[in-house]
């Protein structure tokens, strides 16, 4: 016989309301009396009727992503990390990849919309808000992720891609780096604030931009390796050549790094590399590859909270989450036998450095 709420509340001595505000995850029940319930749950092995709740409440407890590449490990930790919150409130994730087409996108939001989903996560690859138009009109509540329409008021989560930029280049420039290249990204909101924070960054030392030390780039996401190698060749044949390149994202900086290797130059004597992304092999590759840490798993944690927020109040004013990022300094970038941590901020470049593999708690700048 299957087991019901009123069993689990005839057990525990509480009222059938009390159970069904545990198992929903509304906060006006104490977590004593929360983990009472969900501890006889799991040893009752319950399991929701989801259909019926649906029925009863209007909902589908399942909640929308779309990426535009599944493959990139930014992506792939930050809906770990999103269905991880959504998990614990007995919602499911439906995912989905655009492949980094808008056309893609445009096709897989009317899939994902047609299923009902009760809240809907977009890290759009469309070049334009025009190309946006049209999601902000449907009932159900979304949430942008990463890439943001400066002139959308929506909701947001993502990372200070500017302080990115200025952080990464800075860094480079305390090492007594002058010669700085850019592995740029698309012409999308992470893209132009992290190539905007290189630019003041080099022009706080009086640092004019050379045009020709500036790699543009449509697609990093799925081929980021392959930009990166292309584009650090064409890097090499500049006269002077580069003494360090801030790269996109992890991705482009180790194909950058390998086509440095392939003409046999030494890192980072020679030429030194930032990437950002952080990601969870950065430290491990033939080189460590220093990196802005953008805290990813953060990033999904704040994308899920909000998410349920906006379902059960979808009157929540426009919220915009952005994440301080951290950089990761590592063998690509300074010359040490042990890869350190590095907090960066103000104009002076590196203001602390550990020799652990410990991650400070980044600080999050939620307007709303």
């Amino acid at each position: 016989m299957a087991v019901r709420l009123k069993d689990i509340a005839r057990d525990l001595g509480v009222s059938l309301i009390t159970v069904s505000k545990a198992l929903r995850g509304m906060g006006d029940i104490s977590e004593e009396t929360r983990q009472r319930v969900l501890k006889r749950m799991a040893e009752l092995n319950y399991r929701p009727n989801m259909l019926a709740r649906g029925l009863a409440s209007g909902k589908t407890y399942i909640v929308g992503l779309i990426v535009p590449d599944l493959l990139h490990p930014f992506f792939a930790e930050f809906a770990k990390s999103l269905n991880g919150v959504l998990r614990r409130h007995n919602y499911g994730l439906i995912l989905a990849s655009a492949e980094e087409d808008p056309k893609i996108e445009q096709q897989e939001i009317r899939t994902v919309l047609a299923r009902g989903v009760d809240a809907l996560l977009i890290a759009s690859c469309q070049p334009t808000l025009h190309g946006f138009y049209g999601v902000e009109d449907q009932r159900t509540p979304f949430i942008l992720i990463d890439r943001d329409f400066p002139h959308l008021s929506a909701h947001f989560v993502g990372t200070d891609d500017y302080a990115a930029g200025l952080i990464a280049t800075r860094h480079l420039l305390s090492t007594g780096k002058r010669r700085i290249a850019h592995i740029a990204g698309p012409d999308l909101a992470p893209g132009a604030d992290r190539l905007r924070g290189y630019k003041d960054a080099l022009a706080e030392q009086g640092i004019s931009v050379r045009k020709q030390y500036i790699i543009s780039n449509a697609r990093v996401e799925e081929i980021g390796e392959d930009v990166g190698c292309q584009g650090m060749r064409k890097l090499l044949q500049r006269k002077p050549r580069p003494d360090a390149v801030f790269c996109y994202n992890d991705l482009t900086a180790i194909g950058a790094i390998h086509a440095a290797l392939e003409v046999g130059l030494s890192i980072p004597r020679d030429i030194a590399f930032v990437g950002c992304g952080n990601v969870r092999y950065s430290g491990y590759l033939r080189i460590p590859l220093s990196s802005i840490d953008q805290s990813t798993g953060l990033l999904g944690e704040q994308a899920g909270k909000l998410a349920l927020e906006l379902i059960n109040n979808r009157a929540t004013a426009a919220k915009h989450i952005r994440l301080k990022p951290t950089l990761v300094v590592r063998a690509s970038s300074v010359v040490s036998d042990l890869p350190i941590q590095a907090a960066v901020d103000g104009k002076s470049g590196v203001k602390s450095q550990v020799k652990t593999a410990k991650k400070s708690n980044p600080r999050i700048n939620a307007k709303k």
